[in-house]
């Protein structure tokens, strides 16, 4: 090959490369993959300074997903779900983006909603009873 095609293969590799970056570049910020793997119609949307849990809600079923507002480096995050009377249902750990889902079989009792990203936390007090 000579250095003619050289230059030109590597011209194209530099333009290939520029033209992805930008196409990150301009994707829009908020997005993100499937918000949730829960069954079922949004019922909440707590949000806190860091994320936002959504609850929804399927039969006697009850589902949370905390999504973290600014997507990245993985960190310490948690969603639970407690129907009335019984154990709580959570899923802790670090992770970049999402904590959960968690499902709880409620019936037609009340649950108690938690979610944290960081430092930050929501709690919802008893509700969808």
């Amino acid at each position: 090959m000579d250095t003619g095609a050289i230059r030109r293969r590597m011209a194209l590799g530099v333009a290939v490369l520029t033209a992805s970056g930008l196409l990150a570049l301009a994707a829009p910020a908020d997005a993100h993959p499937a918000a949730s793997n829960c069954a079922g119609r949004k019922v909440r949307t707590l949000s806190f300074a860091t994320g936002v849990v959504q609850v929804y809600k399927r039969g006697g079923y009850v589902c949370a997903v905390t999504l973290a507002k600014n997507p990245g480096p993985k960190r310490s995050m948690s969603v639970s779900v407690q129907a009335r009377g019984s154990r709580p249902v959570v899923d802790k750990g670090r992770y970049g983006y999402r904590a959960g889902p968690v499902t709880v079989h409620a019936g037609q009792r009340c649950v108690w909603v938690k979610g944290s990203v960081g430092r930050r936390s929501v709690s919802s007090g008893w509700i969808l009873c």
